[in-house]
Order: structure tokens, then sequence, then C-alpha cells
């Protein structure tokens, strides 16, 4: 008997409820902090390359961690790894709002990245295991589209706490991880997150090596890379600059970043279902082109309604890219093996995209303009549509016949 029938849910399951509904707590609460942290390392009396290496350190710790992240998961199991992940974002939280001096800033922020990855891995790993095979593309867009809810809904709450103070947020956020780890760990009973065994021998952990012999993880990489360097890197912190410069004004980035969340979270409506009915790589291809085509053009325009409505787009080629490709490594682990290491990998390769495009991309600004820079965004995102086109499909038989 399915979970969902024996929960009496026609949808998905209880156990990956809960796992949405922490998601959007963690999602709110990172939201909560992201537009105080800047002003809150300035108020150390640093610049804004010192400030901005603050934000960066979250990230450098999530890759760095990446593997011994996917490693623990293996060895330990998902669930406690989730919960400890939780708890040290949390206490990396509340020590950051007390901290005395950047330094002491700097490393408390960085280890949250720790943390990060060690929940984020395992919350990939358990929506592997807790997926049905016809519904891994539905359960990776609701669970992202989750996240970006609750990322969108943050930062505006984050902004009203900052009249307590640049500290609070901070708390706040704490108190947030501990809540959705509370819970995880009330709701989620270790005994039901493994498939029941057959009295069998127990599959052996899938190792990144294995998973390097199929040509759709290969091609995973490959677009999670272009992936995280066009829409978690340059679209986040090169095209409010691109924003600003051109018009001048503040709010129209903050409007552009709206916007291009907004196509996303639209498209994460129905390109799961996509995914799941019509395959996971022409979901992929067809949001690689589309990141293109919208952030290509957007450093050779001046126009207000064209920014506006390429950053619209990009969020639609975000929204049709993400499902396709993590149901695809969903599918190459199976649901009846672990893979912590492939999972992480995977993972690096956003983040790995999501740091060095920023830097790449503003060298390219500097050097050449904002036209240049972005046309070299377009082109990394073309680069990976290849190795897609050249991967078999991986949505199973049984459900592309339902």
């Amino acid at each position: 008997m399915s979970r969902s029938t024996r929960t009496g849910t026609p949808g998905l399951s209880a156990e990956i409820r809960v796992l949405l509904v922490a998601a959007f707590v963690i999602a709110v609460g990172y939201g909560l902090v992201s537009p105080v942290l800047p002003a809150y390392a300035r108020s150390f009396d640093v610049g804004v390359a010192a400030a901005s290496v603050v934000v960066s350190a979250f990230a450098f710790f999530r890759l760095v961690f990446a593997p011994a992240g996917g490693a623990l998961v293996q060895r330990l199991g998902e669930r406690p790894v989730y919960l400890a992940g939780l708890l040290v974002v949390a206490a990396s939280s509340l020590a950051t709002a007390f901290a005395q001096t950047y330094v002491q800033l700097l490393v408390l922020r960085g280890l949250g990245g720790i943390g990060s990855t060690m929940f984020t891995v395992s919350a990939m790993a358990l929506l592997v295991r807790l997926a049905p095979t016809h519904m891994r593309g539905r359960v990776t867009s609701a669970y992202a589209s989750a996240f970006l809810i609750g990322g969108m809904l943050g930062p505006v709450l984050g902004g009203a706490l900052a009249g307590f103070g640049l500290r609070t947020p901070f708390i706040v956020y704490a108190v947030a991880l501990v809540l959705a780890a509370t819970l995880v760990g009330v709701r989620l009973d270790g005994t039901r997150l493994r498939p029941a065994t057959t009295g069998g021998p127990t599959a052996p952990p899938m190792r990144v090596r294995e998973a390097f012999g199929h040509r759709a993880y290969v091609a995973a990489l490959g677009s999670g890379f272009a992936n995280g360097w066009c829409n978690f890197g340059v679209r986040v912190a090169v095209l409010p600059q691109l924003a600003v410069a051109v018009h001048d004004d503040t709010w129209v980035a903050g409007l552009a970043l709206a916007l291009a969340a907004a196509g996303t979270a639209a498209t994460l409506q129905v390109s799961g279902r996509l995914a799941d009915s019509l395959g996971r790589r022409p979901l992929v291809v067809g949001g690689l082109l589309v990141t293109a085509a919208s952030l290509g053009p957007l450093g050779w325009s001046s126009s207000l309604v064209v920014l506006l409505a390429l950053s619209v787009l990009s969020g639609v080629g975000a929204g049709l890219v993400n499902p396709g490709q993590q149901a695809s490594v969903a599918d190459v682990v199976g649901s009846g093996r672990s893979g912590g290491t492939v999972l992480s990998t995977f993972q690096m390769s956003q983040d790995a995209g999501a740091i060095l495009g920023p830097v790449l991309v503003g060298l390219v600004a500097d050097a050449a303009g904002f036209g240049w820079a972005f046309a070299t965004t377009a082109l990394v995102s073309l680069l990976a549509i290849p190795l897609w086109l050249a991967a078999p499909e991986t949505r199973p038989t049984a459900a592309r016949s339902s």
C-alpha cells in the first residue's frame, strides 16, 4: 500500500508534507537575515568588499563541506544529519547575533554553511527515498516552491525586524530553525524513512564514480553548474547592479528580483507535472534555452520594460530547469539506494556556479561592460544543452505510461 493511500491523501505523503513545511520555515528564516547581513557587517567599520565576503562565506563553506556532508548522510542516515544540520545553523545564527568583531562575524556566519549543507543534502536524499517514481518532478517542484515562497516572505519580515536592531533577525532565524528541527524530529519517525526490506541483501550506497557512468547525471552536473551560475549567482548579484547602473534607482533592482522570483514560482506550479509527464530532458533543455534567451540580451538594453520582462523570463527558465534536473538525479540514484555523496556532488555543482559566476562575470563587466557580461552568462547556459541532448531520458517507464 502506498504512503499516499495509507495517509488518506491522494497526492503527497505526510512525510513529504512535513519536509515542505520545514523547508518553508527554513527559507523564511534565511530571508530574514539576507537583507540585513551586509549592513550588519558594515556596522563593524569595514568596507563594501569585506561585507560582501561575509555574504559569500556561507556559500563557500557549503561548497567545501559538501563531500563530507554526503558521506555523513551515507554513514548516519538522512534524518539525524538533517536535524543536526538545522541545529548547527541555528547555533551559528544565534552566535552571529552576538558577534563582537568582524572576524567573529565572518567565522560564525561561515560555519552556518556547514549546517546548511548537512540539511540540504539530507533533504534531497529524503525526497529521493520518499517520492514515488511517477511523482518525482512534482515533489521536487513542491519543495522548491516552499523554499521560494518562504524566501520571498522572509526579506519583508526581516526588514521589519531590523527596526528592532540589526541583530534581531539572526535571533529570530535561530528560533525558526529550532522550530523546524522540532517539527521534523517529532513528525518524521525514523523507522518509516527507509523502504521495507524483503530479507535479501541491502543494496550498497551509490558512489560518485558509478553515477558518472550515467550520462544523465553528468548532464545534471552541467546544468546544475549553469543554473547556479545564471540564476543563483549572476541574477542575484549582478542583475541588481545592472539595474542601478542603467536606471539609477535601487527600487528597480528590487522589482527585477521580485519579478524573477514570481516567474519561477508561477512556473514551478506546472513544471513538476510536465517533468513527470513529458520527461526530464525536455524541461531542462527548454529551461536552459529560456535562461540564455532572457539573460543574454539584458546587458544590451536600456529599456526598463525590457529589463523587467526579461527578469520574469529568467525566472521562468529557472522554474523549468530545477524540477527536471533534480528528478533526473533522483532517477539515477533510485529510491532503494543511498546516494549521499552523489547528491552532495550535484549540490556542489550548483554552489560552484553560484560562487564563480558573479566573480567572473563581474570581471567581464568591469573590462567590457554589462552587455558582454550577460552574453557570457547566456553562453554558459547554452553550453550545458549538448550534455542533455546526449543523455538518455530517465523518467521511469511506468510513469511514461501513466
